[in-house]
């Protein structure tokens, strides 16, 4: 008997040990991620400069830079703003200079930029492992549900996911697609910048402000919808962490809910350089080694995967994922 207690002991200390070192590795992981993504934050130029940077392509920037451009010919638009002695050189000169001083707000340009980064994401998996970036099976069931503010919402959401699919197409947003917060600043931005300019009748930009504050409504905006259709699933939302199922909108809008982190890392996550915060966020919402392993299946090298995942309790993967700077700065 004392040699099985004693055995036993031996046992529970090296699966202690094991589970520090795993812990020790995704600390070390997730600070090499928090760097990454710190450097291609802060500026638009920064991110055009670092086309050769890990987690920047040719693919993600065209996304960005076209979706900058197209809110600052939305504002224009909206606003009338072409001077009728502007020809259209001049005009597209102007958009560009706003573009440029959008791309100077942190957070909208990290914003625009996982809305990128998701539109590159959602097209590879579709081409890769035939995920339908519109209509996933598990939002068929939600659309069938015999709730019927569920269904409703479902069917809202899908609506959104394909507009929102059809405009990464055209590498462009409706600036009313923007979350609240980001939203007004856009608009606080367009008014400093226009005014700081005086290319554009004021009148037209106030006008248009107020026609867009009025008209917007953040709940039904995709991702307000894709959070409200989450939270209907309640616990059932954990169904949605099964990428291959819940489709890739679902699986980032489930992922950030069941963790409280912001769904832009969410997103962030499901970069090939950012394995050690998609596994941790994925134990953290209560998934298992194998569970987590067919995830990375369809977004990483699995091998990537910690194998001892599973030796990190949810609770503790929680708490690792909340001292991550990348988080703290969201």
């Amino acid at each position: 008997m004392g040699k099985t207690i004693m055995d036993r002991a031996a046992t529970s200390t090296a699966t202690a040990n094991a589970g520090k070192h795993v812990e020790t590795m995704l600390r070390a992981e997730l600070a090499r991620g928090d760097r990454a993504l710190s450097g291609v934050a802060p500026v638009l130029s920064h991110m055009l400069a670092s086309s050769g940077h890990a987690l920047v392509n040719e693919d993600v920037i065209a996304r960005l830079r076209g979706m900058l451009t197209d809110c600052g010919r939305q504002l224009f638009a909206a606003a009338n703003a072409a001077a009728s002695s502007a020809g259209p050189e001049a005009e597209q000169a102007a958009i560009d200079n706003l573009a440029e001083e959008l791309a100077g707000n942190g957070p909208v340009l990290s914003h625009y930029y996982a809305l990128a980064m998701e539109g590159h994401l959602a097209h590879r998996l579709e081409h890769r492992s035939s995920l339908d970036p519109v209509l996933s099976p598990l939002l068929q069931e939600l659309i069938a549900s015999d709730q019927d503010d569920t269904a409703d919402i479902a069917m809202s959401a899908m609506a959104a996911q394909s507009r929102f699919i059809q405009s990464q197409r055209r590498m462009a947003l409706p600036v009313t697609e923007l979350p609240a917060r980001l939203f007004h600043m856009v608009l606080e931005s367009w008014q400093t910048w226009a005014g700081a300019k005086g290319i554009v009748d004021q009148g037209g930009v106030q006008s248009s402000t107020i026609k867009f504050r009025t008209e917007y409504d953040e709940a039904s905006t995709r991702l307000g919808l894709l959070t409200r259709l989450t939270g209907t699933m309640r616990k059932g939302a954990i169904a949605a962490l099964e990428l291959d199922h819940a489709g890739l909108a679902l699986f980032a809008t489930a992922l950030a809910t069941l963790t409280r982190q912001p769904r832009d890392l969410a997103i962030l996550a499901c970069h090939e350089r950012q394995a050690a915060r998609l596994a941790l966020g994925l134990r953290a919402a209560g998934l298992d080694q194998q569970t987590i392993e067919r995830q990375f299946l369809l977004l990483e090298p699995v091998e990537r995967l910690p194998r001892q995942m599973g030796e990190i309790a949810p609770e503790q993967a929680a708490a690792l994922l909340g001292q991550s700077a990348a988080w703290k700065g969201g």
